[in-house]
């Protein structure tokens, strides 16, 4: 990140933030970070509401292409990744599985968390290494900060084997690990899927989840 950058990303430290910086941390981006305080209601802010009208992180504004701006966090993944030609399948059938899947975490599992349990038994296939394709993708991105945090909504991925590889996979992306720790270091990568912990972590910030 440098002063004068190509984009600037306007973000919190949620699920939605990180899918988002993930993706710019694996396209090896020029970006300037833009933290957002929604717990003081920054997003309300009429400046913001100028990048993004629907008051929410993340935004991005594209310098390089005249101060384009861009939200919703699924419209900036497919944004950049075909901008820049990286983590989107050329052809059209993988170009719609991927998709499918984006907007199925977009639509199910962001909103809707307690769906979790059911995402990690949604493929047919067994032993897939990724979700959409044979390849690491945008719909791995957005869709594993919220498995990741999966126990700040209390629930255990005990006896689900192929996702904790699968998290372990992401996690191990150099990029994708640096991603999470926008705009602050990530306190779910320490929870290691446990709701126990995640009441703990809780519990010392004085903030309840019930």
């Amino acid at each position: 990140m440098s002063s004068s950058s190509t984009y600037t990303l306007y973000t919190a430290g949620t699920p939605n933030g990180w899918k988002v910086s993930i993706l710019m941390e694996e396209l090896g981006l020029d970006y300037k970070l833009q933290p957002v305080n929604i717990f003081k209601g920054e997003q309300k802010e009429d400046w913001f509401m100028k990048i993004n009208p629907n008051a929410r992180i993340p935004a991005l504004v594209d310098h390089e292409a005249g101060n384009v701006r861009v939200f919703e966090s699924g419209a900036i993944m497919w944004y950049l990744a075909v901008k820049h030609g990286k983590f989107f399948p050329k052809e059209a059938r993988e170009q719609a599985e991927t998709m499918s899947w984006l907007m199925f975490q977009m639509g199910g599992l962001g909103p809707m968390q307690g769906q979790a349990s059911h995402f990690l038994r949604f493929a047919p296939e067994k032993g897939k290494d990724w979700i959409a394709n044979d390849d690491y993708s945008i719909a791995d991105m957005a869709t594993f900060p919220w498995v990741l945090s999966s126990a700040v909504a209390g629930l255990s991925l005990e006896g689900k084997p192929n996702l904790q590889k699968w998290i372990e996979r992401c996690l191990a992306r150099p990029a994708t690990s640096r991603g999470l720790d926008v705009p602050e270091p990530n306190k779910a990568k320490g929870l290691k899927n446990d709701p126990a912990a995640a009441d703990k972590m809780f519990a010392e910030m004085n903030v309840s989840i019930k």
